[in-house]
């Protein structure tokens, strides 16, 4: 049998903790000295000290945890949600490291106002295309995670499905983004990954939705070098230039994002131009 002081540092908890769960009944010492008091236990009562940690570690209360021990959860359900449990701390690290390289690059760039080149900014006249595309929802700009969970896998689905029906691309990926057309509170967006076929036919039943991109009479195009998820770096430049030159852009912002050049193992080499539609302002 062990001490409470050694059961407590075999089973990497705090004498204080198991005196409490001695107090509410959930792990009764094995044994208690009745002149001094001391508790002890056994080698065994750890397989339960492990089951308790492990269920407060999945958010149950110990009021909780005592129902759920004295229901007997088996080894294999209690397996099961310890991986849920972990599924779930592991998108939730992606999404906070995510809004921390957000922050980041929103100091960078509150750092470098007054000090931004626009030079680079390029008015474009972009023509229609005829694009293959698949679609998803977004929970909206503010939730850059959610654009990115739901836009990428579009891209190798659509690749998969044009290469089993033998539609060829004429062009980089496009993404294209619609805001929900009718609620004012809803920020939903619908993101689009589409590819450019030019006059390539395309038979029903594929799975893939043919469209054609209206033309855009100008716009203002620049170069973001880096992850998108800095996008918003260009777009200052690209707004800051919009405002210099007199121009307003068209809702719904940015029409479309070109990935020219994306090596999928390094978000920092990728090259995108971001393209915002102008109603140019003439003067009377």
């Amino acid at each position: 049998m062990f001490s409470i002081g050694e059961f407590a540092g075999l089973g990497r908890v705090s004498v204080r903790m198991l005196r409490h769960y001695d107090a509410i009944g959930l792990l009764r010492p094995a044994h208690v000295e009745p002149h001094s008091g001391y508790r002890f236990y056994t080698a065994a009562q750890l397989r339960l000290l492990n089951r308790v940690i492990a269920l407060k570690d999945l958010g149950f209360s110990l009021q909780q945890v005592q129902t759920l021990i004295d229901e007997k959860v088996d080894t294999a359900e209690l397996r099961g949600m310890l991986r849920l449990r972990r599924a779930e701390l592991s998108s939730r690290m992606r999404q906070d490291t995510a809004r921390l390289a957000q922050v980041d690059a929103r100091l960078r760039m509150i750092e470098s106002e007054g000090h931004m080149n626009t030079a680079d900014v390029v008015l474009k006249n972009i023509p229609a295309m005829r694009v293959v595309q698949l679609s998803g929802t977004a929970a909206g700009y503010d939730h850059p995670t959610s654009i990115t969970e739901n836009l990428s896998p579009l891209y190798p689905r659509l690749m998969e499905l044009m290469e089993r029906h033998g539609v060829a691309m004429t062009g980089a990926p496009i993404a294209w983004y619609e805001p929900a057309p009718s609620e004012p509170d809803d920020e939903t967006i619908t993101v689009h990954a589409a590819f450019p076929i030019g006059t390539a036919e395309v038979g029903p039943g594929t799975g893939l939705e043919v469209v054609t991109l209206p033309p855009v009479g100008q716009a203002a195009t620049a170069l973001h070098h880096g992850s998108m998820s800095e996008a918003f770096r260009t777009g200052q430049k690209i707004a800051d230039w919009i405002d210099d030159n007199g121009h307003r852009a068209i809702e719904p912002g940015f029409a479309r994002e070109v990935y020219l050049d994306c090596p999928p193992d390094d978000f920092d080499k990728w090259v995108t131009e971001m393209q915002v539609p102008l109603r140019i302002e003439t003067a009377d």
